[in-house]
């Protein structure tokens, strides 16, 4: 019994070591030695920092919208809803989502609706959407904007992020960055 305590001891304190002081250096060791320091994708928006890599609210129509955030967009609150696909509290804020969405955008149908338009995601803190969620507000900010559609279509494609390696993951686009672009546009 003495030698399984003993072992455990050892093993605890070998744990701390490694995971509270060498693992920990080594992360930091590399994130000096990517963009920013580690510190995030940063950009100066009208005086003010933003967070490329963290969501955040566009519910004006003028914009592209962003996908919903189950922590109102806090960082340090980055979590999902905990509720289930069959809790009515959880289906009840998607359809109040859906209908926004529709009341904002009446010529789209509910079935072309991209699921992340409405849906948060795990870490409530996503700050990108696919291509289709860009897509499918096009006609609305158009309009909105007095700008032409394909105008809105090419600059969709130019923010447009390829998955890692051409293979891992999903194209995706940065609302941040994609809203950003559109109010230089002309």
């Amino acid at each position: 019994m003495k030698k399984h305590i003993i072992s455990g001891v050892k093993l605890t304190a070998l744990c701390l070591v490694f995971f509270s002081g060498i693992y920990t250096l080594f992360i930091l060791g590399i994130a000096q030695i990517t963009p920013n320091k580690g510190k995030g994708e940063i950009v100066e928006v009208n005086g003010k920092k933003q967070y490329l890599n963290i969501g955040q609210s566009f519910t004006d129509t003028k914009y592209f919208n962003s996908r919903p955030s189950a922590v109102a967009y806090n960082a340090a609150g980055s979590g999902g809803s905990n509720k289930g696909p069959s809790n009515p509290e959880y289906l009840a804020e998607v359809q109040k989502r859906i209908d926004t969405f529709l009341m904002q955008n009446p010529e789209i149908k509910k079935s072309e609706i991209p699921a992340d338009l409405v849906t948060a995601s795990g870490s409530g803190l996503d700050p990108n959407i696919s291509i289709q969620a860009a897509e499918v507000q096009v006609k609305r900010i158009a309009k909105i904007r007095n700008i032409d559609e394909q105008k809105l279509v090419h600059l969709i494609t130019e923010n447009t992020e390829k998955p890692v390696a051409r293979v891992f993951g999903p194209e995706k686009i940065n609302v941040l960055k994609l809203n950003i672009a559109l109010d230089k546009l002309k």
